[in-house]
């Protein structure tokens, strides 16, 4: 003691009392035929001098291999949430989801094995939580040593998922391949190894495997577990459905002018702005026109507060079919934006989306949403209120277009080509005459592509 200073000396017993207690813990997990020691005290603190603690982790493959892990509170703060043992063993420890509102999510598929030479930023494993996938990436060059979480575990943020020791150099590539198929000199041609012997004619032919007859009443089913997203997209609609009153309102619009306007300057757009023009641009440059103009189809009500809240904003959420679901995108300030800019955003988000590279962060905090199922054949729908990624108030259908009889202002009646809208909208905020006066908006801008230029 008269080696160090009192707190010093304070610390180091308290240590040594904390790392005790903790291999009674795992003795006693090992006495009582645990698998893990965690399974009695997955992570037990206790604050030391100076409001500095200890935390008690337990990783076990088995229960005689009890492997603990003693470190300051703060220390996983302050390195990247990893935590070490004496060994220089590393955890990878569930990073951030991106949301507050997200605390879980299910391992959905290790990418390496124990054993495995990983480099620094290398995506270990892929979690799935309610809204998008998360990548889990060492941030260091090692070997993977453990594996701690199995697949479709439930994980919680900062709960470690495997072991790493840190190091090393990658094993050497194998050349075989490349030291078995020698180039053959110029002009020389390397003649076909011989073949096997060729089998006996008298040899018999295997039977063939007997395929088992399946009785005519017989009607197989199967089961197949429904994935986080899937059930966050449920439970989102089925939330919609509950708490807000919505109501649909439609009308028809004549897509023969816009049609005609993108059949015209489609390659010259293209070959000016390296995007191609769709009518997704004109819709959304529609609508965040409509949405400034009628304000409470762009707000919300806060029903904690019991007020409503005007975005002067238009974040338009644009519903994109991915693999595992319907994803929303957000075009952020899309009345600031151009219909170049606007196609540019939605054909890389898009691709985004099929690659599932979306982060949390490009869906949450829209305003309004615009979903079209007529890229599916859909005539005619009633849209749900989107509210999974942020509390929205109405929500526009697109659907398919379809050569139609219409009689013109001339009194004319001939084909052209239409298509159903359809609104639905939060009949607690907003009233029908304003559902009724954005679709015609809408409409107008549409049937005369000018008034997108003109901005009236």
């Amino acid at each position: 003691q008269n080696d160090f200073p009192r707190h010093q000396c304070r610390t180091l017993s308290l240590s040594c009392r904390v790392i005790c207690s903790a291999l009674m813990i795992g003795w006693a997990a090992r006495r009582a035929g645990l698998a893990t020691a965690a399974a009695i005290a997955p992570s037990w603190r206790r604050a030391g001098p100076g409001g500095v603690g200890y935390t008690v982790r337990f990783y076990a493959a088995t229960a005689t291999a009890p492997r603990i892990f003693v470190l300051p509170s703060s220390h996983s703060q302050k390195d990247g949430g990893r935590a070490f043992c004496s060994t220089g063993i590393v955890q990878i420890e569930t990073p951030d989801f991106g949301a507050e509102s997200i605390t879980e999510g299910a391992l959905q598929d290790w990418l390496k094995k124990p054993g495995d030479f990983v480099e620094a930023g290398e995506v270990l494993a892929v979690i799935e939580t309610d809204k998008v996938s998360i990548e889990v990436k060492s941030d260091q060059v090692g070997t993977l040593v453990e594996i701690l979480v199995p697949v479709d575990e439930t994980v919680t943020v900062g709960q470690p998922l495997a072991t790493l020791k840190p190091g090393g150099t990658p094993p050497p590539k194998k050349l075989a391949e490349a030291r078995s198929t020698p180039a053959a000199a110029p002009g020389v041609t390397t003649a076909p190894a011989p073949s096997a012997e060729p089998k006996s004619a008298s040899t018999p032919a295997a039977p063939a495997a007997e395929t088992p007859a399946v009785a005519a009443n017989v009607r197989p089913e199967r089961r197949v577990k429904m994935t986080r997203m899937r059930k966050a997209i449920a439970r989102s609609m089925k939330d919609a459905q509950d708490t807000a009153c919505m109501l649909t309102t439609f009308q028809e619009v004549d897509m023969f002018n816009i049609m005609a306007l993108r059949r015209e300057y489609k390659e010259e757009f293209e070959a000016t702005h390296g995007v191609k023009l769709g009518f997704m641009g004109a819709f959304v440059k529609a609508s965040a026109y409509a949405l400034k103009q009628l304000p409470a189809v762009n707000a919300v009500i806060d029903d904690r507060k019991n007020e409503i809240v005007y975005r002067d904003y238009c974040d338009i959420s644009v519903a994109v079919a991915s693999p595992k679901g319907l994803v929303v995108p957000v075009i952020r300030n899309a009345q600031a934006l151009s219909i170049n800019q606007v196609e540019s955003t939605i054909g890389e988000l898009a691709l985004r989306a099929r690659n599932d590279e979306l982060a949390m962060e490009d869906m949450m905090g829209g305003t309004f949403t615009i979903t079209n199922g007529g890229v599916f054949g859909s005539l005619l729908s009633t849209p749900i209120l989107n509210t999974g990624f942020g509390p929205q108030s109405a929500i526009l259908g697109m659907h398919f277009t379809k050569p139609r009889p219409v009689v013109l202002k001339s009194g004319e009646i001939t084909a052209r080509p239409v298509m159903y809208l359809a609104l639905t909208y939060d009949h607690r905020l907003i009233d029908g005459r304003e559902a009724v006066t954005f679709l015609c908006m809408v409409r107008d801008q549409i049937e005369d592509p000018r008034r997108l230029i003109l901005g009236c």
